[in-house]
């Protein structure tokens, strides 16, 4: 018997993609000849984040389930030819017992992504460690699944989210982030229109989140389909650099040029004087769609003349487009015995006898006002959400160990694990799944009960004729 019977569905879509090919030609980690290769841990650890594992030690849980590991044991050697079966049988010195790696195994496996001696977590001090050749081939393998979307669902557009997120932990050796406690901050780039993560960059949490942003985007564009012509970049203050932008700006890249970018604006004082010269007038509502209909949003937004001087001390100095974002706000009262009343998280602005909640957002795109703030607004719906799901639907919130470079790689893998079935979501389940969170695809698809049989040397997976996800599986395996 088998609780996943639906997890086989991703080891089906594995093999179209040839995932297993390209962990063994990317990773290479496990090159000797003996126990476990690389594309059978890391497929395991894929295949824990998708059933619900969060840690190493829920891979016993995956090896106590008899039917699945009877499945994931016939599907290895499918696709190999007689030599490459021989090989991989060849492997164990004894006849092998488990179908997933033990816990110990997968420890013994995450320290090879290290550099040795290479310096990392300085207090004090914002430090990116260099990439091991192990993390750089999981990068390769997510290239890999990119290009596979992109030749089944191809996008000329690629609007890339840029955007930090904090992995609480108690390891002893994780930094301090701005927020007071431990963690790590790796920064992460989405893919908009595919849905998918095109890069991640495992961090220490006292790096800031726009620390060497410009590089980490460089390396994103390198990872993009030949499919990809045009490229768009978003970001939260974090990415508001003048670096940053010049680089979108100037259209230096080789491949795509100029990059259009909307990116939130630093609140400064100076800024603020800006916003207050702009005439009543020229404040215009700002909607939003509900449905069908527009409605009021109760904020407002304007066009704002200002010259930051980090870049306008030069005659030939650059001129992009600021907007403003304003939002009135009823104060609240001092209540007896607690004091004066609490400041606000967010930058304000008193003028008119009203105060104000301000934002700024600069860009070099021509679009109307509301349609680029909307469009700006769309990166904190789904970023946000993938970083949610990261570290609660997936195993990106419980570390394994106190050692960056481990991390790093479960991180990674973790990643691997979220594209995977973003590409069953929008290639194969259809439409109305795009959206749905993992807890559903796992209730309707992945822990379903099923009898796992064996006649005249076929496989079959027997569930229950009145299953209401029975004839779904059927379309979703003729699909694939």
């Amino acid at each position: 018997m088998t609780a996943l019977s639906g997890l086989p569905l991703y080891l089906d879509m594995a093999q179209v993609m040839r995932l297993r090919e390209s962990i063994e030609r990317h990773v290479g980690l496990r090159s000797g000849s003996q126990g476990w290769t690389d594309s059978e841990l890391v497929t395991s650890l894929i295949l824990l984040n998708l059933a619900g594992g969060d840690c190493v030690e829920d891979l016993r849980i995956l090896e106590s389930d008899a039917g699945f590991c009877r499945i994931l044991d016939h599907t290895r050697l499918s696709g190999m030819s007689r030599r490459e079966r021989r090989k991989a049988v060849g492997r164990w010195r004894k006849e092998r017992q488990r179908s997933v790696p033990s816990p110990s195994a997968v420890f013994r496996y995450l320290p090879l992504f290290s550099v040795q001696g290479e310096h990392t977590g300085v207090s004090g001090q914002a430090h990116i460690p260099a990439p091991s050749p192990g993390l750089t081939g999981l990068s390769r393998v997510n290239a890999d699944m990119l290009a596979f979307i992109s030749r089944c669902r191809p996008s000329q557009l690629a609007t890339l989210d840029m955007d930090a997120t904090l992995v609480e932990t108690r390891k002893s050796t994780a930094q301090f982030c701005y927020k007071g406690f431990r963690s790590y901050q790796p920064m992460n780039v989405w893919w908009a229109e595919q849905g998918l993560l095109t890069h991640t960059e495992f961090r220490d949490g006292n790096v800031p989140a726009g620390h060497e942003q410009l590089r980490v985007l460089k390396e994103s564009l390198q990872h993009l389909p030949a499919e990809v012509k045009q490229v768009r970049m978003r970001s939260d203050t974090a990415g508001y650099q003048h670096d940053l932008l010049a680089y979108c700006d100037d259209g230096t890249d080789k491949r795509f040029g100029r990059i259009e970018f909307a990116v939130s604006a630093d609140v400064s004082k100076a800024f603020k004087k800006a916003v207050m010269e702009v005439a009543e007038d020229q404040w215009h509502e700002l909607k939003r769609k509900k449905g069908q209909a527009w409605e009021l949003s109760g904020r407002q937004w304007a066009e704002v003349c200002f010259v930051p001087n980090a870049i306008g001390k030069r005659k030939q100095g650059r001129e992009y487009r600021y907007l403003a974002t304003r939002e009135i706000l009823h104060e609240q009262q001092a209540l007896d015995g607690i004091g004066e009343a609490p400041s606000y998280p967010f930058p304000t602005m008193d003028t008119g006898g009203k105060r104000y909640k301000v934002f700024g957002i600069v860009t070099n795109m021509d679009w109307q006002g509301g349609d680029l703030i909307r469009w700006l607004y769309e990166r904190c719906g789904r970023s946000e959400e993938v970083h949610r799901a990261m570290k609660d639907d997936f195993a990106g919130g419980k570390l394994p160990t106190g050692e960056f470079y481990s991390n790093a790689a479960w991180w990674w893998i973790m990643v691997l694990a979220i594209n995977l079935n973003a590409i069953m979501k929008r290639l194969v389940l259809g439409t109305k799944w795009a959206n749905r969170k993992m807890k559903a695809i796992r209730f309707a698809l992945i822990h379903i009960a099923g009898r796992v049989l064996t006649r005249s040397r076929t496989l079959i997976l027997r569930l229950s004729k009145d299953h209401q996800s029975f004839e779904w599986i059927l379309a979703v395996r003729e699909k694939i």
